[in-house]
């Protein structure tokens, strides 16, 4: 059966959506390259989660050229006080995947 890929979602409908999965109503499951991420940035998943649950979406969502899967970032302070993004995408409008993690300030030297 082929994947039915997940509609876009507007900034406010996947802040909302996100919520709901990591407040139980669905599920959240971080990648391989989020965990290596996340490990290289010093941090654990309960840092994560903090920016997941009280982070903003700034931007628009991009389309994965590989996957055809729309990528949201999502930005916050982890309780240390470091500026992450997290980017992600939906599997299902029940399911978030975590992509990857970046500190923010990291980014923007490399720009």
């Amino acid at each position: 059966m082929p994947t039915m890929l997940v509609a876009c979602q507007s900034i406010g409908e996947a802040q909302d959506l996100l919520r709901y999965c990591l407040g139980g109503g669905g599920t959240v499951k971080p990648g391989k390259h989020f965990r290596e991420e996340l490990k290289a940035e010093g941090l654990d998943l309960p840092n994560a989660w903090q920016v997941l649950r009280a982070g903003i979406i700034f931007n628009p969502p991009e389309v994965d050229v590989k996957t055809r899967e729309w990528k949201h970032t999502v930005e916050g302070c982890e309780p240390d006080g470091k500026w992450l993004g997290i980017v992600f995408s939906f599997k299902a409008v029940d399911s978030v995947y975590l992509i990857t993690v970046f500190s923010v300030e990291a980014k923007r030297r490399a720009l």
